[in-house]
Parts: C-alpha cells; structure tokens; sequence
C-alpha cells in the first residue's frame, strides 16, 4: 500500500463489517507480499527472477544510448553518488534528456506520484485505494492541471514539457515490468499491470500535491470550530494565542503606498482592516461533519509532510558584508515527510553554450517527474523556498437540496460531473462529484457526513447524499495558473527584476522566496494567489457558503501589494513559516495563522550573535546554524521544574538530569530524552484531557523497545500500545511551537484551570501548575523506564527520537522481512520540535521522527563550486542500488556533499559518462 494513502474507512473503528473488511485487505496483501518475498528473497524459481529483475532496472550510467528525437550529443556525467550533470546545446536535447535520466532512476516513484495525482491508485494497489481515490477525484487536481496546460501555460513551457515527457517515454520503449524496477515485478506477479506512456500534464498535476500539505490553515480552522462543542471562546483563544511581537517578522520595514496601492520597502504602512471572525450561525450541525472530515483528510495523501504547527522550512541569506567571501550566501532546508527514495532529485541542467536556443545553466534540487530545477542556483543568482502558509482555503457549509444549493435565497443547481475509478482485480467504481460556486462537496465523499446531512436542520430529502447541510472547499490551487512557467522562468533569471517577474507566476503554492546574487545583492519576495475576503472574515473558521457576504472578492491580492525586501539595511533575511509582515503595518490579510517564530527567531539570534562586533560568517558556519539544535520550550520550563520539590528518589535522579543542561537535543543526551518526555507529558496532562475527543491528535511514532535498541517492532498491536493515548477517552496537542507560546502564557498563571489535570489510576486530581510539574515528571520517569530501562544511564534522545525510512508502497505494509528488504533504519537523531534542526515528532503519538529537512544547501556566490549540498537519501529509486540511502548517514551527521557546477569542477569529480546520441 503506498506510503501516506491508506483509505480506511472513516467512523466506529469498532464497527464489526469495517472490522471484517480490513481483514479481507490484510489477507489480500499477505498474499502479495508472499509473491514479493519469492521474487527477492530468492525460493526456488523465484532465485533466478531476483537476481535478474534487480540487475535489469538499474541505470546504465555509461558508454552510449541511442535516444530519438536528439538533434545532437548530450553528455550525462554523475560523480561517485550517482548525482547527474546534463549537457546538451539545444533546450529540447536538455529536457528530453533529463526525462530519460530521471526516469532511469526513479520512474516506479513518478508513476506512483502520477497515480496519486489523478486518483488512480485503485489501478495499481487495489481496491483499498478507491476512498483515496475518490477523494482526490472530487478535488480534481489532474482536471485542473489539464485546464492549465490547455489554457495557462506558454508555448516554451509546453515545448519543454513535450521534450521531457519524451524522454520519459523513450526510457520506457521496448522495457517489461522487470526491466523497469523491482516493484513492478512483484505487482506484475498478481496481475497484469503494465505502466502507461508519460503524459506532459502528469508533470503540472504534480505542483497540485505540493501545494496540497502546503495549504495552511484547513486543519486549524476545522479544529477551532470543533473546539466549540467543549471549549470557551477564552479557552479557544488560549489555545490560539496571537503572535509573538518579540519575534522579528520576515519584512521588517515598508507598507501599502497609500497613492499606488503597491508594496513599498520605505512605506511607513498602513493599519491592518482585516476581519476579526466568521459568521457562528455556520457552525449549527458543523461538528460532526467537520470531525469525519478531519479524518478523511488524514487518509488521503500526504507525500509532502504531515500537518502540525510544527511543520515548515528554514531559509536565510546573509549579505556579503558579513561573510567570509565578501559575497552573499545562502541556506535552505525544507522540512518535509521523510521519504524512501527522497522526495528531491539533485540534478544540473547545462547548455554548453547558452543562447536564444539553449537557455539554461542551472543545478539544484527538483521533483522526480518534473522537469527544471525547483530550489538551486544557475550561473547569476540562488534562490530557496519555505512556505508563506497564506490562507489560500477556506470550508464553507451549504444548504443543499436535491436540486441544487442556496446562494442568497435561491436554490442555484450544482455542477456535475461522472468519474469511474479502475479498480486492480476488481470491478470499477462511480462517483458523482458535485460542486458548488465555492467549490467541491468534500463531505460527498464520507458516509458518516452523508447521515449528518440526512439530519442536519435544513427540511426535505435528497436521493444522492441528503438534504441538510454539506462542506465545500475554496482553494486556489483548484484555480488554474501558471506555476509551471515561473519554474523555467527562475531557473534563466539574471537578476532580481527577472527574478521578481518570474515569482509573480508563482501563483500555487504560495512560497517565502529568497534571492541573492553574484554581484552581491539579496531579497525577498512574497508570491502567490492570496484571497481577499470580505470584510468581517478572517478564514480562521467555516463560513456560511449561502450568504454572498462570505464570499472571496474577485481578484486576489495584487502581486505588486504582496511583500518583499531588496538590500535590506539589517544585511540579512531570514524565513521559517514566521510571520511575513507586522500585521498592523499591512491591510491585507494573509493569515491569522502563522507559525510562532520559534525557529526563525532562533536562527536571527545565531547570525546577531555571530556579526557583532565585526564577526563573519563562513559557509561553515551556515552549516552549523542548519544543525542546530536548542530547545526554547526547554529554556522556558526547565528552571520552574529544577524548583519542583521532588521527593520520590527515582524521580528525583531523572529531575537531576535537567541540571546543567544546556538544553541541546544532541542524540546521545539523556537530559533531552528526559525533558521531552516530561513535556510530551504536560501537555497531555494539561490541554489533552481537555479537548474534545474528536480533536485526539493522530501523530506517528516509531516503537523502541524496552531493552534497548533493537528497532521498531513488527506488531501493529504492540506499536499502538507503545504510541497510544493515556486512556481511549483523552486527546493530546501535537507540541508544535504554538504550544510553545501557550505555555509560555501559562506559566504565569500558576492556578489557571489549565493547570488542573484528571485523575489517574495512581493519583487523584492534580490542582496547580507546580502539582502538574510533579506529576509530569513521575510520569516521564516511568514512561522512559518502560522504554528505555531502568538504569538512566542508558538513556538517549536517539534511542527515543528515531528515523525509519519507508519505500512508499510495499515497504509500508506487511511482515518485517519485506520492510527489511525495502526500507533502511532506524538512525538515531538530534534535534526535535520547533528547533533550527527540525527532526520533528509529534506529542501525540510518541517521540518517532515524522518530518525533517529533507535536505540542506549552502549556496556561495562567490564561487559556486565551493557550494554545498546534501539529500535525505540518494540519487537512486532502486532498493538495491548503492546509491539508494548512501547520502543518509552524512545527512544524519550534518555533513554536506561538496557541490559541483562548472565544467571543470563537474569533470574532476566525473565518474560515469554516458553519452545520449541522436
């Protein structure tokens, strides 16, 4: 099954045909993997299909291919881990030829990416995939990709997405199941599955799933109104504190010319006339659909990263006043789910001689299956990503009937349309997808929200899914746009102008850019398709859909208002999901729901620290800063715990390890494992118990034994038991950096009722922060004594605190032999939640690694080939080839790949040439 897109059905976990239906699927992939396990671990005839399926799909990565449709050579040089550089003289030659390489590489990851993207994956895995499916069906990203490519995108991109899809398809000619990955053997053992010819379009559907676990507040905002069934507006509140004013913004300076209407760098600003909240009366019947909602927006997939206020990206540029070089440089490393094979692909992309007719120089980090370069630098300037996490969504309920929807008192008929889901082995299925003017019925896509509609106050009855109340979703992304021209068009930017008018195109997702170049300049820019909403609404709950007054304004926030930075004063920038722009110095809404700063404001107080007084930093430095790995929620609550009179002695061994500590999350400290743990434990003691249980955080963890360090454990049964909740009744908060700030209110509320905690089977009800402390701190100690032993000595974060990388469809299921076979790990980790080094967990599942920089780079611009790089995992898709995981344990130890661009540095590190001939 593939990684992220399992579709269980929603509701009564208890349900008995639920219950029976999962055992038909587990049976059916036991009998999958059994064939698996013939075909790789080698059982009688299977011996000779092993060997040889493995060897057949790896790349050759030298001598020479004959590739149609070349007009001349292209060289394709990879260095020792197996890292390609193109060279070609025609922008045709170039794409096709990265089509063919990538595809040479990853195709099974491109083709299951492509499936997920147009709601197939029925037609590869089966019918546990037709809820997915459905799913992604109703969104419509591959429709909407399709409406791109017809109507948005130039003709050069279209003709560089043609040459790559030929080269794609050119990898594929005349190549079996066998020919192409391991994978395929084993699906092609219980059926007759053959993958399709590549299509442009299955390259632009792509940017869809980015921009979908890029998609801000959906999640907060259905939260919020679940909140209410239990919670107080000032409880709510409390959860949801404003933002940090200590913590420095993106944009420090500049405002609304209030004569242009257009973003100026030396504006004073203008005060903020966003809306304050939405409507309550959308809120009536909401509950439940929104519960079942929550719950099928976690099964759909999720390749990107999880949701959680943890979740995000650093980046900063440093001018070159304040470097080693004289010259800028410039970090990146997005966090994002940890993947097998990793979601980048390192690649350069070079005309030998750039010219009207070969126009790119360019290297960096892209996505398998989509040609170009993402993040990177060419010849003139670098440039990163992490995300704005502007609030491009928003759910509406709707009054419908069986004829159609209200709008301002009518009754307006839905859009309609039929889509029949393949299924592998099986019959296929219909869905009816019905859409509103604010967009499609998600809650069609649930039974559970079906019978809430059925009940919902709203009179007379529907044939399909009930009268009553329905949720549609408003999102950008289901609007077409031009992402895929600003692609090809920052990868030939000169210079800060061509820079700024290709991220105007960046329309989806709406991405914090950053710029420096080789003359020594650098920048910001906020891109984007940006709401307005009307006044009176800031998105941060449901809205009404039948009353025109919630409606999105006609045009988004003009490109030319959104915020950027040129040169500034301070010499630096700085972004990490922070907030972009003082609110108060800005009239348009961008978001109520930002990230709290922890990170980048961490990351500002590094490079202060490291200028004054006339300091300089080195690209050596930029790397330390990426490795950091200090605690702010531990600065906080640490001293108030060491003040906790502890008068059991084991706890108070435990307690003593907090002494001293310098609250670094190195892998081997026993005080980090500690204080997570009692962390972990405030927070389920404090606001768990307290939310509503259909807010019960979903989080991943990875099962470490009692005894020590024998990896995750093969029983599903034992590993909820290792990550499950206190008791089937209380709820958890993930302990991202939002938490950070709730306490950081709390702990100055020593009798909050916050502080008061249920029960338990050992101690009666907890009254007051200081009793609370206490008792987080037993409990810590005796979680880490289950896990981790008795003897505290032993413990370390990293034996709590782990990596196990997943292939993303049979490695996920199934016995461990398979996953051994398939998966790598676990590697012990630093780092944790909400630091610069975001190996992040989630409080609610346990202490398991759930997302990370999924790789780092350092750009130099003074000499790009003393620039530095490192990815998760390794060029190769294939389980077998050495370059499979060979960069993990130098990503794990923070180390960096020296990066390679000009001719000369990219031929001394060449060590396999193949040469593609017309």
């Amino acid at each position: 099954m593939p990684a992220n897109t399992s579709a269980a059905p929603s509701g009564n976990s208890s349900d008995s045909g639920k219950q029976s239906r999962k055992k038909k699927r587990g049976r059916g992939r036991i009998v999958v993997i059994v064939l698996v396990l013939a075909v790789i671990a080698g059982i009688g005839y299977g011996a000779y299909w092993s060997v040889d399926s493995v060897r057949a799909s790896f790349p050759q990565t030298t001598g020479e291919i004959k590739l149609d449709g070349l007009t001349g050579n292209v060289d394709v040089k990879r260095d020792d881990y197996g890292i390609p550089q193109i060279y070609a003289d025609t922008d045709a030659d170039l794409f096709r030829a990265q089509g063919y390489v990538q595809a040479q590489d990853r195709f099974y990851e491109m083709d299951v990416r492509r499936h997920m993207t147009s709601g197939r994956l029925s037609e590869m895995f089966g019918s546990s995939q037709v809820k997915t499916d459905s799913f992604l069906r109703t969104l419509g990203w591959r429709k909407v990709a399709q409406q791109e490519y017809d109507t948005k995108l130039s003709a050069e991109t279209k003709k560089n997405l043609q040459s790559y899809t030929d080269g794609v398809n050119a990898y594929l000619k005349g190549k079996d199941a066998k020919g192409i990955s391991v994978e395929y053997a084993a699906l092609n053992l219980t059926g007759d599955y053959t993958p399709e010819q590549w299509d442009p379009v299955d390259s632009v559907a792509w940017l869809k799933a980015m921009a979908w676990d890029l998609r801000s507040n959906m999640q907060d905002e259905i939260d919020r109104s679940l909140m209410t069934t239990r919670l107080s507006t000032k409880q709510i509140d409390d959860l949801y504190p404003a933002y940090p004013s200590s913590h420095t913004p993106i944009v420090t300076q500049g405002g609304i010319n209030a004569v242009t209407g257009t973003f100026d760098p030396t504006a004073t600003g203008s005060t903020s006339t966003s809306g304050s909240s939405t409507a309550s009366d959308a809120t009536e019947g909401l509950q439940s659909q929104l519960s079942a909602l929550s719950d099928t927006l976690d099964e759909i997939p999720a390749l990107l990263g999880p949701s959680g206020s943890g979740i995000g990206s650093n980046s900063w540029v440093v001018s070159g006043k304040y470097t080693t070089t004289g010259q800028p440089l410039l970090a990146n490393d997005p966090h994002l789910a940890p993947q097998l094979p990793s979601l980048w692909y390192q690649m350069g992309l070079h005309c030998r001689t750039v010219s009207s007719t070969c126009k790119y120089d360019a290297a960096g980090y892209t996505f398998s299956g989509m040609p170009g370069v993402i993040i990177g630098h060419n010849a003139d300037i670098a440039w990163g990503f992490t995300n704005l996490g502007a609030d491009v969504t928003d759910l509406y309920l709707e009054k419908v009937t069986d004829t159609g929807y209200l709008y301002d008192g009518e009754t307006k008929p839905f859009t309609t349309r039929e889509e029949t889901i393949k299924v592998a082995g099986g019959s296929s299925r219909k869905i009816v997808v019905r859409e509103t003017n604010n967009g499609p019925l998600v809650s069609d896509r649930d039974t559970e929200l079906a019978k809430v509609g059925q009940k919902a106050p709203v009179a007379n009855s529907a044939p399909d899914r009930g009268d009553g109340y329905a949720v549609a979703l408003k999102w950008t992304a289901l609007q077409p746009g031009k992402s895929m021209d600003a692609v090809f068009a920052m990868d030939r930017a000169k210079d800060w102008g061509s820079f700024r008018a290709a991220a105007k195109d960046f329309e989806v997702p709406s991405q914090n850019l950053i710029y420096a170049d080789t003359k020594g300049h650098i920048g910001y820019q906020a891109p984007g398709t940006i709401p307005q909403r009307q006044s009176g609404d800031d998105g941060t709950m449901p809205a009404p859909g039948w009353d025109s007054k919630y409606a999105w304004k006609k045009d988004p926030i003009p490109f030319s208002a959104l915020p950027y930075e040129y040169d500034p004063k301070r010499g630096y920038i700085v972004t990490a999901n922070q907030a972009v722009i003082d609110e108060n110095k800005y009239p348009y809404l961008l978001t109520k729901d930002w990230g709290y700063g922890t990170r980048s404001q961490r990351i500002n107080d590094l490079i202060q620290s490291k200028i004054k007084d006339g300091g300089k930093i080195s690209t050596e430095d930029m790397q330390t800063m990426q490795m950091d790995n200090s605690s702010e929620i531990a600065r906080l609550l640490v001293p108030k715990l060491l003040k906790i009179d502890v008068k059991d002695p084991q706890v108070r061994e435990a307690q003593k390890l907090l002494e001293g500590w310098d609250y670094i999350q190195e892998a081997d400290s026993a005080s980090a494992a500690y204080f997570n743990a009692v962390w972990r434990n405030i927070l389920m003691l404090s606001i768990g118990d307290k939310l509503p249980k259909e807010l019960r955080a979903k989080g991943d963890c990875i099962n470490v034994h009692p005894a020590g360090d024998t990896g995750p454990v093969d029983s599903q049964d034992s590993l909820d038991r290792e990550c499950g909740q206190r008791d089937a009744d209380s709820a958890q908060p993930d302990g991202g950096d939002r938490y950070f700030e709730v306490m950081r209110k709390l702990v100055k509320e020593p009798d909050s009722p916050w502080w008061d905690a249920a029960k338990s089977s050992v101690d009666k009800s907890t009254h007051g922060r200081d009793n609370l402390f206490a008792r987080a701190m037993k409990d810590a100690r005796w979680e880490l004594t289950s896990k981790l032993g008795k003897d505290i000595d032993t413990w370390t974060w990293g034996r709590l605190h782990q990596l196990l990388l997943r292939n993303q469809t049979l490695g996920t299921s199934g016995p461990s032999l398979i996953q051994r076979v398939l998966n790598r790990g676990p590697w012990k980790l630093g780092g944790g939640e909400a630091a610069v080094d975001a190996t992040g967990w989630n409080a609610a599942g346990g202490y398991g690694v759930i997302w990370v920089p999924s790789m780092r780079m350092v750009v130099n611009l003074k000499d790009m080939d003393k620039s530095r790089w490192i990815n998760l995992t390794g060029a190769s898709g294939h389980a077998f080839s050495a370059h499979y995981t060979d960069q993990t344990d130098k990503w794990t130890n923070g180390d960096l790949l020296d990066w390679s661009f000009s001719k000369a540095a990219v031929d001394k590190n060449t060590v396999d040439t193949l040469v593609l001939k017309p």
